[in-house]
């Protein structure tokens, strides 16, 4: 949940068999037998395109299974954002050709959306999926040795199946066929078995669930599946909330994100001229009831990035919690603020752009690729003038800087277990020892931001 203190100086303002198969396949996918390139794309020629091109296999599914290797290999997230905001289906593409060896046919609107509806729900629901995959399959090895494009493949088919609904004839047909195309047609004979064994499961309503029984640590592990989490969040939360209160927070947390935007006041773009654009672009939406530049948008996000709105710097991807911290914060013409942990940067442009070009905002942090990003988005939204990045561990920085500041911003890093249902990846990326080790970090952050 994030931690953001704004201050104002002076003031510091399954089965046992199944669970061992999912253990050996978790560690197996830290020593990944397939590569998947993370160079630069390659200009292709129109013939090459040509001879590559597939039109039979569904290009959501091969997108998707390639994102979610990449994903679990480190190379990438759960949405379709690149840094500038621009859908990045033709990059897609050309992952699956480096991958894959071919490509399909482009990626439309529809597509564009069941890519990110798909590797969304497939992360999320990851532990779930590989539960019921290991519980049809014809033995623990089988699911512990799989390699790693068919386990995408599989969870792509189980949650198209199990969580979306879509009809389980096409759903078979199609990832067979992407199965015996990307690996070999023994591969698409096992998927065909085994989604065809869950339709019939789903059917009779007999999916094989783990029961909720036993002592404290086994309910933990069945919740941890039933609800897909880690157990040790699952052991955390239950021990300070109750398993009642545990189990509405990862329903929560498994439920469809909304998002915000915010309207650039800087490039003269208003709240009304916003919601005129999204009544263009057909896309649900409501005002926000706390800020008067941001509005809420549950679905259609695809829409706006295709319109090109978020390239354009005319709004910009932002909660409305972030939005929240920076109205206490109540950045003024001509003041001078520290934002102390910037990127990826959110804060600080608007904070920016409410100094009405007068003043300053020095954004400080210690990943300078982000502050890179942070810089070039600065001039998309035209705050660039207002905004100065500055390379640096805030710790040391502060020890060794005499300059007073109007107002400062810490906006720690922190564990983002309250954004789970918006970074769908991150439950799978934390351990416990990391709320320690946050925790230590936080506490220097705070008393360096208090000299």
């Amino acid at each position: 949940m994030s931690m953001a203190q704004a201050v104002s100086l002076p003031r510091i303002l399954v089965s046992t068999d199944a669970s061992k198969a999912l253990s050996k396949q978790a560690a197996s996918t830290r020593k990944p037998r397939t590569s998947i390139s993370t160079k630069k794309r390659v200009r292709v020629s129109p013939s090459r395109r040509t001879q590559n091109l597939n039109l039979e296999v569904s290009p959501h599914r091969a997108v998707s299974a390639v994102r979610l290797m990449r994903i679990q290999l480190g190379g990438a997230f759960a949405d379709l954002l690149n840094k500038k905001g621009k859908g990045s289906g033709d990059n897609e593409m050309g992952y699956v050709e480096r991958t894959l060896g071919f490509r399909t046919k482009d990626l439309d609107d529809r597509d564009l959306r069941l890519v990110t509806d798909i590797v969304g729900g497939t992360i999320r629901w990851r532990r779930y999926l590989d539960h019921l995959i290991c519980s049809l399959c014809h033995d623990e090895k089988t699911f512990s040795s799989m390699e790693p494009l068919l386990l995408q493949i599989l969870r792509i088919g189980f949650y198209e199946i199990v969580k979306l609904d879509m009809p389980p004839y096409a759903v078979v047909d199609e990832n067979v066929r992407l199965a015996k195309v990307a690996l070999r047609p023994g591969a698409g004979n096992l998927v065909n078995g085994i989604l065809r064994k869950l339709v019939l499961l789903k059917e009779n309503n007999s999916l094989p669930l783990p029961k909720l029984e036993g002592n404290d640590r086994a309910q933990a592990r069945a919740l941890a599946t039933i609800y897909s989490h880690p157990v040790w969040m699952v052991r955390r939360w239950t021990k300070y909330l109750g398993q009642e209160e545990a189990i509405k927070l990862m329903v929560w947390n498994n439920s469809d994100p909304s998002f915000s935007l915010r309207a650039n006041s800087r490039k003269g773009v208003t709240r009304a001229d916003l919601v005129m654009q999204l009544n263009l672009l057909k896309v649900p939406h409501e005002l926000s009831l706390h800020l008067d530049e941001f509005i809420r948008v549950k679905t259609g996000l695809q829409n706006v990035i295709q319109a090109g709105l978020l390239k354009e710097g005319l709004c910009a991807v932002q909660d409305e919690s972030a939005g929240l911290v920076v109205a206490v914060v109540d950045p003024q013409p001509g003041q001078s603020i520290v934002d102390c942990c910037a990127a990826p940067g959110g804060k600080t442009l608007y904070m920016a752009s409410r100094l009405s070009g007068q003043g300053l905002v020095y954004a400080i942090d210690i990943n300078k690729g982000r502050l890179r990003i942070l810089k070039e988005t600065a001039k998309l939204h035209q705050v660039n003038s207002v905004i100065r990045t500055i390379h640096a561990d805030f710790r040391t920085f502060a020890d060794n800087s005499t300059v007073k500041y109007d107002k400062v911003l810490l906006d720690a890093p922190c564990s983002g277990l309250g954004v789970l249902s918006k970074r769908a990846d991150l439950r799978w990326n934390r351990r416990l020892e990391d709320m320690e080790e946050l925790k230590i970090l936080q506490d220097e952050l705070l008393d360096a931001a208090s000299l």
